[in-house]
């Protein structure tokens, strides 16, 4: 055991100062380790098998960004669980899959935004057909919020496609390229017109240079022209919807292999993370 008494005090000054400057750097270590926002994710995982496979995918990716990017991921299929107490404990709200659909849930989820709570939505959480198992019922998620309205059709076989930015001020466009490759993904199309709308600020969008985008069979299934919104936010509230969320399956020869990954494109994965944070508060 050291006794300070007997230190020389050039030493004991010395040690003062490691003691101090130690005491610092835990300090400063607990303050960076902080999560800085709290997320949590809503899922069904029971529909189609690529929705699925995005979801479990999604489920292990973000927690693992969580710790590199300082947020907690949280996941529940529990969608009673969108309710006021509940949401109370999160800045963010993802939909990986599907929408609420009781009014209760329903009503919570637009008090929340109305009140500065944050949202992502990829993929299948903006669909909506009539007639289809999940109807465009609700007009103010899918015309006011979305703007997007109902799904019209898709390409097909899932594919990557060539993203161009269309709005390279925002800030979650930061220091992309102004086009780059993204993930394979089957790409919707709309009933609204996102360009006519004053409170859409389209993110990105397909570029012309991926035409024509799909395989088929169905030619109604290739795409060889038009506009097509990837990304957007409503200027009224803080949201981000991506179309992206639809994994390639091996559905041709029955063995349901996942055959891509939404989260094997760098610059995409980019502009996820810097999405996320920008929704959170914390952009890095």
């Amino acid at each position: 055991m050291i006794n300070p008494g007997r230190l020389p005090s050039r030493t004991l000054q010395r040690l003062w100062i490691f003691c101090l400057l130690f005491f610092c750097f835990s300090l400063l270590k607990a303050q960076t380790d902080k999560p800085v926002f709290r997320v949590i994710a809503f899922y069904t995982e029971r529909n189609d098998l690529a929705h699925i496979s995005f979801v479990h995918e999604a489920n292990k990716w973000f927690p693992e960004m969580g710790l590199k990017h300082h947020f907690t991921y949280d996941s529940t299929n529990n969608w009673n669980n969108l309710n006021r107490d509940f949401l109370s404990h999160y800045q963010v709200v993802i939909f990986l899959d599907t929408r609420p659909d009781s009014p209760a849930q329903r009503e919570a989820f637009r008090n929340y935004m109305d009140h500065g709570g944050a949202w992502m939505g990829f993929h299948f959480s903006g669909f909506a057909l009539t007639p289809s198992e999940f109807p465009q019922n609700w007009d103010w998620y899918h015309n006011e919020f979305l703007g997007s309205g109902s799904y019209v059709s898709n390409t097909w076989r899932p594919t990557s496609a060539i993203l161009r930015v269309e709005d390279s001020q925002h800030p979650v466009t930061k220091n992309l390229p102004e086009t780059f490759k993204s993930a394979p993904s089957e790409w919707y199309r709309w009933t609204n017109d996102l360009r006519a709308n004053p409170n859409i600020d389209i993110l990105l969008a397909i570029d012309s240079s991926s035409f024509p985008l799909g395989t088929g069979p169905k030619q109604s299934e290739i795409w060889h022209s038009g506009y097509y919104p990837v990304v957007w936010t409503n200027k009224n509230y803080k949201m981000i919807y991506m179309n992206m969320g639809h994994n390639d399956m091996d559905y041709e020869h029955k063995t349901n292999k996942e055959l891509s990954s939404t989260f094997s494109s760098e610059i995409q994965d980019k502009f996820i993370i810097q999405a996320l944070l920008w929704l959170g508060g914390s952009m890095e």
